[in-house]
């Protein structure tokens, strides 16, 4: 059968998981009585919570007897190690851009990827019946866009599309019939070449895995496209590494093909088609599967190194082991490397004490998708501050710099760019002002970002939007003041009582409320002054036989500030860490006897 390889790049939000349902709809993948969650493509229950794609996911539809493959692939630069490695195994690419929004940093981020490999993109403008949406603008300044990314003459004679994923629409004209989908499979079939692997179904079998799954019933799945050959079940093949080296030979012992939302076996895969594959033990992502005769691996797309790193160690407070049954080092070990093998943005690596491990990766979301999972595979963690990676380039320190692109309301703009070139050492790049929103390009270091997102949101009172993605390493450029608040400790064990609290509001924001458990250096609120205060939370009232009026009033407590996890992990400090259970995030000191802190703070100075 005749096929098509393309995927579906764009950025956050802007409509992507909602098109491919539709396609899926349209193209007949569902029967009519079928009843298919919103955002089907969205499977893992984070994806569904936050509304973003985080695993690219294959799936396939039929069109006019030819089989289309499609990728939808995260938006985020969080996820970027995904993308460069899906982009492999397509020939064609759909980028989505929102008329309104016009094209935003990841869609740069993911599109640069796409137009290196030589990928001829379709542009299909979305959202094209918002109201504020301007389709030629951001057809525009997606041609500006691709010649700033150095595209060629092809790429630049790029084919467009007005669409509402929403509404199930796509027309070559502003102005079209607006009625299904057909115009873009059309395009698809028209534009994209078919796989030049087809030639090659007479050679020997060749596979580059691209992502590892899992199978509670087949166990590991490796995921590709076959560039060369076929395969059939019960063939053996061998696994080699990137270097050239055998990782082992194995016999395969499933292949599946996606066919609709669900992967169906196959008995024979040829060259061009996008299958995964059972039977090995060892073979992992960026190996080549490969005909026993053959020595030569598949070149495999290098991958961005990680720009931030963050200690997982056990939970060592009073508290551990109430909420959680994975507690020990060996167990958290064994899923940060499981993680490591499938997800090859991450890097883990141990710590001489060995119950911590230090983990690599690209960004605070990357590493809050990942604690976040695990909490609620039953683990408990304490989580430390991120730290930037650095470089050394002929003896001088370099550090990331991320490009930061900031929607605001005219009236916060003066604040944010405050904040973010002062004492965060921004660079301003541009600025452009239009219908009472000002759009602000910044480059700063990743150092100067870590926790800024809260505050970021403060000053805009919730309505900014900010996107981020790394843009070079440049020398290291000083010091970037932390958190100017201390933190109110508490000097007990025990649970809080309402009375205590009461009278420490007056000290500064409190974090809990009533009647929930504390322990010695478990941090309890925000200081109003730049030191740190032990406190006790556990101070009842002093009772007297005497009754007078007004004494036994309820107490009326201020609602305390609730972290999320990222929240959490971005406000502690490098002396703090962050107690992640299934059931609560706590904030904490590192050590928790004062006496050790004192000591910790005076040999620090």
């Amino acid at each position: 059968m005749d096929m098509r390889n393309i995927a579906i790049i764009a950025h956050v939000d802007h409509g992507k998981t909602t098109l491919v349902d539709e396609l899926l709809k349209q193209s007949g993948a569902f029967r009519d009585n079928q009843s298919v969650a919103e955002r089907a493509m969205d499977s893992n229950d984070l994806e569904r919570e936050r509304g973003i794609t985080i695993l690219a996911k294959a799936t396939s539809v039929e069109w006019k007897g030819l089989r289309i493959n499609i990728v939808d692939t995260p938006g985020h630069a969080d996820f970027g190690g995904e993308v460069e490695r899906i982009l492999s195994m397509v020939d064609g690419v759909v980028l989505l851009v929102d008329a309104a929004e016009g094209p935003m940093p990841q869609t740069k981020f993911v599109t640069s990827k796409a137009l290196a490999l030589g990928l001829r993109p379709i542009v299909v403008l979305n959202k094209v019946d918002k109201p504020d949406a301007e389709p030629d603008r951001a057809l525009d300044e997606v041609f500006d866009l691709f010649a700033s990314l150095d595209a060629d003459d092809d790429q630049l004679d790029f084919p467009a599309l007005y669409a509402s994923g929403r509404s199930g629409w796509a027309d070559a004209e502003l102005d079209g019939p607006r009625k299904d989908l057909s115009a873009l499979f059309d395009l698809v079939v028209d534009h994209v070449p078919a796989p030049k692997q087809v030639a090659n179904r007479a050679a020997p079998f060749r596979m580059l895995a691209t992502t590892l799954g899992a199978d509670p019933f087949i166990g590991r799945l490796l995921t590709g496209r076959v560039e060369s050959g076929t395969l059939k079940v019960g063939a053996t093949v061998k696994a080699l590494s990137r270097e050239g080296e055998r990782v082992e030979q194995f016999r395969v012992t499933k292949i599946l093909a996606f066919r609709g939302l669900s992967q169906q076996p196959i008995d024979e895969a040829e060259a061009g088609d996008i299958i995964s594959l059972a039977g090995m033990t060892k073979a992992t992502v960026a190996d080549t599967i490969c005909d026993p005769a053959i020595d030569l691996p598949l070149p495999a797309q290098p991958i961005d190194p990680p720009t931030i790193t963050v200690t997982f160690g056990i939970n060592d407070s009073p508290l551990a082991g109430r909420d959680g049954k994975k507690v020990q080092s060996r167990v958290i070990r064994d899923r940060l490397m499981k993680e490591a093998e499938s997800n090859v943005a991450i890097r883990v690596t141990d710590t001489p004490s060995g119950e911590a491990f230090e983990v690599a990766g690209r960004g605070e979301l990357q590493m809050g998708v990942l604690i976040e999972n695990m909490r609620r595979e039953g683990f408990e963690l304490s989580i430390s501050r991120p730290q930037v990676l650095f470089q050394e380039e002929n003896g001088q320190k370099l550090e990331p710099i991320e490009e930061v692109t900031i929607d605001v309301d005219d009236e916060y703009a003066g604040a944010v760019i405050e904040k973010i070139t002062g004492p965060r050492k921004g660079e301003m790049a541009d600025m452009r002002q239009q219908g009472g929103k000002t759009r602000i390009v910044a480059h700063v270091p990743s150092r100067g970002l870590i926790g800024y997102h809260g505050e970021f949101l403060t000053d805009t009172r919730g309505t900014g939007v900010l996107n981020r993605v790394f843009h070079a390493w440049s020398p290291y450029k000083g010091s970037i003041p932390g958190r100017r608040a201390g933190v109110l400790i508490s000097m007990e064990d025990g649970v809080s009582v309402a009375y205590a609290l009461w009278n420490l509001e007056d000290r500064g924001r409190m974090f809990i409320g009533a009647q929930v458990p504390v322990y010695q250096g478990m941090i309890i609120g925000e200081h109003s002054r730049d030191n740190d205060l032990e406190v006790n939370p556990l101070k009842g009232k002093k009772l007297t036989n005497v009754r007078a009026s007004g004494t036994d009033e309820a107490v009326r407590l201020t609602t305390p500030v609730q972290f999320g996890l990222e929240e959490a992990i971005a406000y502690i400090d490098d002396d703090e860490l962050v107690e992640v259970t299934p059931g609560s995030i706590r904030l904490r000191k590192r050590h928790l006897d004062p006496h050790v802190r004192k000591r910790q703070a005076r040999s620090a100075g």
